[in-house]
């Protein structure tokens, strides 16, 4: 049988043609899968346990995106190492939009400095793709307790020295609670909890002094009158809740903490999908219901592109890396 050489030239225009049509092909099939989608069941991770704030976000979402989707949204709590597991499960899973991260981008960007070994080498291992709100973690006390501003708090805590105690639990908390002790000069001992529900009876009980709590939670609590909300990390004054004053204006400027919640799918997503989401998610969030919900714990309707989100997080990054310098906390892990 004949022996069939090819020159140096056709054998480079074959191999080409062949990358070319396997390149085409895959193509052909991402934008087919994209086309279709969603044709099966959604996942939404939640990186906090049932009945925490957090799964209240992520549940809201779920319900009111299973009849715009048309397919059913399963929200997965995967609670541990202040959320890490939940985005490591997530940037590993399937790029195909079938399971989203619906989370604190803040928090997010926290953990990549809070750790000695972050969820993921990067913050560009996701696409935020759609940003839902901007909210602030809260400095509480008991309401019976006869304090009624920061100034009160941080002159009782002098006097106890290091038997004053405050508590956390989600990374936005311990970094807001050890930049309040450094810059008030306190000895305060930080007692770290699973979640925000679980530190009510110990302060109820005056086993902890003051909590930095998120906004979830902490608002429920303040209207039952059970805790009394004193201040915020974020810069400015919500619109939700006016009524509240920031750190920054009771002399803690360096307190200036913009908290936002947002939906991450893995980078390798189709853009197309990734789109389709944000258009969805932005739907549900212009509405009055999203309204109603959001400020109900003291939270601002935040929608943005999804350009404009990932670049959000990205700065973040870089803002929660100064953040832990300045709060002078060491990296866990």
């Amino acid at each position: 049988m004949p022996r069939t050489f090819f020159d140096r030239r056709s054998f480079l225009q074959l191999s080409g043609a062949t990358l070319g049509a396997a390149a085409t092909g895959a193509a052909q099939n991402a934008l087919a899968q994209a086309q279709s989608y969603p044709n099966q069941d959604v996942h939404f991770i939640c990186g906090f346990p049932a009945g925490s704030g957090a799964d209240a976000i992520v549940r809201f979402y779920a319900e009111k995106l299973k009849p715009i989707i048309g397919k059913n949204i399963i929200v997965e709590n995967r609670p541990g190492a202040g959320a890490n597991i939940a985005i490591e499960y997530v940037a590993k899973a399937k790029p195909d939009g079938y399971t989203v991260l619906v989370h604190g981008g803040s928090g997010f960007a926290a953990n990549m400095h809070l750790y000695k070994k972050p969820p993921v080498p990067s913050v560009d291992a996701f696409q935020t793709f759609a940003t839902i709100n901007k909210q602030a973690f809260m400095m509480v006390v008991d309401a019976r307790k006869p304090w009624k501003t920061v100034a009160d708090v941080t002159a009782a805590m002098k006097e106890k020295g290091d038997k004053a105690t405050y508590a956390t639990s989600a990374p936005p908390s311990i970094v807001m609670g050890a930049m309040y002790k450094e810059a008030a000069g306190l000895k305060a001992v930080d007692v770290n909890y699973r979640t925000s529900g679980d530190i009510l009876n110990d302060m109820i009980s005056g086993a902890v002094d003051y909590a930095m709590m998120e906004p979830v939670f902490a608002t429920a609590q303040h209207k039952q009158g059970k805790l009394r909300i004193l201040g915020l990390s974020s810069p400015e004054r919500l619109k939700a809740a006016p009524e509240l004053p920031t750190m920054r204006e009771q002399g803690f400027p360096g307190i200036a903490m913009e908290l936002w919640w947002a939906a991450f799918v893995p980078a390798e997503t189709p853009k197309t999908v990734s789109d389709q989401l944000n258009k969805w998610f932005d739907q549900v969030t212009a509405t009055d219901d999203a309204k109603k919900f959001l400020n109900n714990f003291s939270s601002d309707p935040f929608i943005s592109t999804p350009a404009q989100a990932q670049a959000k997080l990205v700065e973040d990054d870089r803002k929660w890396a100064e953040y832990i310098k300045i709060a002078k906390i060491e990296p866990q892990g």
